[in-house]
Parts: C-alpha cells; sequence; structure tokens
C-alpha cells in the first residue's frame, strides 16, 4: 500500500466559455483565481485555476474552457460530483446566494451525516458544497465572500462507476480506507490535506458519460515531491498501470494513468507551486506562458478571448 498520497491535489474539467467561466468561481464561488495560462496541447485554449490564496494542493479547480465545445453527457466512468468543504451553518448564506445569482440545480441534502447544497456549474457541472466543521484551511478572504461562508478548498469527489470494484482496490492500495457506506455510494477516506475522500458510486445500469462542456478531464491526487511521485508511479507501473513518464506541468510535475473505471487519474507534486513565475499578491493577473509557447505570445493575446475580471 502506498503512503505518499496526501489527498486531492486539483481537479481540471472543461467548459465552452472563458468569461462565464471565470465569473462563476470568482465571483459567484468567491475563488481565487491563481493562474491564466494555457493548454499544454492546445495554446490557443485557456487553462484557468482557481483556488486558495496560495493555489494550495486541496484547492484548486481548474478548466480547459474550449469555444464551441459540445455539453458533456453525464453517465458512468467518470467524476459526476465535485465537492466543496464550507463552514458549519454557511448553507442558508448560500442558498440566498445562489438564488441571487440564478445558480441551477440547487438542491439540499445530506449523505455521510454532512448537509449539503447541491448545485450545478454553467456547464451543468456537478457540484456539492459540504458544511465542515474546524477545517483548518483558510477561504480566499479578498474576494466576493465573507471568510465565515468561503471555501476553504476540496472536500472530495464523487465517482460514477458501473463497477466499483477494480477501483475500490486501487483506491485501498493508494492509501484510502472504506470509511462508509450509504446505498450504493462508498466513501473511501485518507489523512490528507482536507481534501480527503473518494465517494465511489455504482450504477451498474447507466450509460457511459460522454465528456464535453462540464465534464471533469481528470482529477490529481497529491504528493510531497518529485521523489515521492517516483516511487508511486514505479508501483503503480508494477502492479501493471500503464503510467505516463513525469511531465512538467510549470507548477506541479504530472504522472496520469487510467482507473478501471474509466477516470483519469494524476499524481501531482506540491513543487513548484504557483508562485514560480509571479509573487502571491499578483497571482493570476496576467497571461503566463510554458516555455515551448513563449514564441506564441503576439499570436495567442490576439486569439485567445480577453476575461474580464
Amino acid at each position: 500500500m502506498l503512503t505518499e498520497i496526501k489527498g486531492l491535489h486539483h481537479v481540471t474539467s472543461m467548459a465552452a466559455d472563458a468569461q462565464q467561466n471565470n465569473d462563476f468561481f470568482t465571483r459567484t464561488l468567491g475563488l481565487r483565481r491563481v493562474k491564466k495560462t494555457v493548454n499544454f496541447d492546445a495554446p490557443e485554449v485557456y487553462h484557468l485555476y482557481y483556488g486558495d490564496e496560495t493555489g494550495s494542493a486541496g484547492t484548486v479547480m481548474t478548466y480547459f474552457p474550449f469555444p464551441h465545445i459540445r455539453r458533456g453527457r453525464p453517465g458512468t466512468g467518470e467524476v459526476s460530483e465535485t465537492l466543496f468543504a464550507v463552514p458549519r451553518v454557511s448553507l442558508d448564506y448560500w442558498k440566498d446566494r445562489f438564488a441571487a445569482e440564478r445558480v441551477a440545480g440547487v438542491q439540499e441534502d445530506e449523505r455521510f451525516g454532512e448537509k449539503r447544497l447541491r448545485f450545478q456549474g454553467p456547464d451543468g457541472d456537478g457540484f456539492a458544497l459540504v458544511e465542515v466543521e474546524d477545517d483548518p484551511r483558510a477561504p480566499w478572504d479578498r474576494g466576493t465572500v465573507p471568510a465565515d461562508a468561503g471555501v476553504h478548498g476540496f472536500r472530495g469527489v464523487n465517482l460514477r462507476l458501473r463497477d466499483a470494484g477494480a477501483t475500490a482496490e486501487l483506491l485501498r492500495f493508494m492509501g484510502y480506507e472504506a470509511a462508509d457506506t450509504q446505498g450504493a455510494t462508498t466513501r473511501f477516506a485518507i489523512a490528507g490535506n482536507g481534501a480527503d475522500y473518494i465517494d465511489v458510486e455504482t450504477l451498474s445500469v447507466a450509460e457511459p458519460a460522454r465528456q464535453g462542456a462540464g465534464s471533469v478531464h481528470h482529477v490529481a491526487f497529491a504528493v510531497e515531491d518529485r521523489a515521492a511521485q517516483l516511487r508511486v508511479r514505479e508501483a503503480l507501473m508494477d502492479t501493471g498501470y500503464n503510467v505516463t513518464p513525469v511531465i512538467d506541468r510549470d507548477y506541479f510535475w504530472a504522472i496520469y494513468f487510467r482507473t478501471p473505471g474509466g477516470v483519469l487519474f494524476e499524481i501531482a507534486t506540491h513543487e513548484p507551486g504557483f508562485d514560480r513565475d509571479e509573487d502571491t499578491a499578483h497571482l493570476g493577473q496576467v497571461l503566463k506562458l510554458p516555455q515551448q509557447h513563449a514564441h506564441l505570445r503576439a499570436q495567442l493575446e490576439q486569439l485567445l478571448p480577453a476575461i474580464r475580471d
């Protein structure tokens, strides 16, 4: 069993419109945009990162806004819901806020003894705010949401699978333990960074998901450094997983592999962090380009749509 994984690092999804996406996460949810860069493989597309003040592991939601992308179709083999931790007794504030902002799909429920407020993002993305007591992570307090109601970071994610058996075995290998079961969903937990839960929901008769706007592209797990990442890579490969070589993503190092249930997993390092090319006070304010695309700056600044802050 692995001991290097410390909870979630980030969750990356797809969107249809950069401005709409930016407004939803910075204004409606009150997160900080910590980086404005581009997709490594498609530099004509933004890669936008939102999180806490510094973009701490376990707080960062990232998006590829592809213009004209079709909306995804929910189903199995995907992350169906991303869970954010908020302070206890803050859901009334969020209900009022979501009503004023005309957020879709708002619904109260309770899972694993936690009060939740489920809602949809602009592209039908599945989210929930989960009331958590004594979460030590500090929310971004210079945005649009007061600190006493602010998002601390992720609580976890919900995987929706046709058959959960092999993925459950993988999670145990990664250091997670089955903590509880409610209906068709089993919660797996790890002592990590606060973003410590993977809920695995089994829907054996549902159709496979089709990725598009509103779909999660991959979910990333945190390790401390590259040495820990290499140990995880070796162990996964020894277990039979096809894992990519280590890839430099400028703000972290990454490896990727496809899970038995079809979800793409990433293992990402804490190092070097989002302040490697911007000081903390000015994170996310200007367009940053990977070195291989730096020569395209003039072209990309003309091509990429302007984002109003």
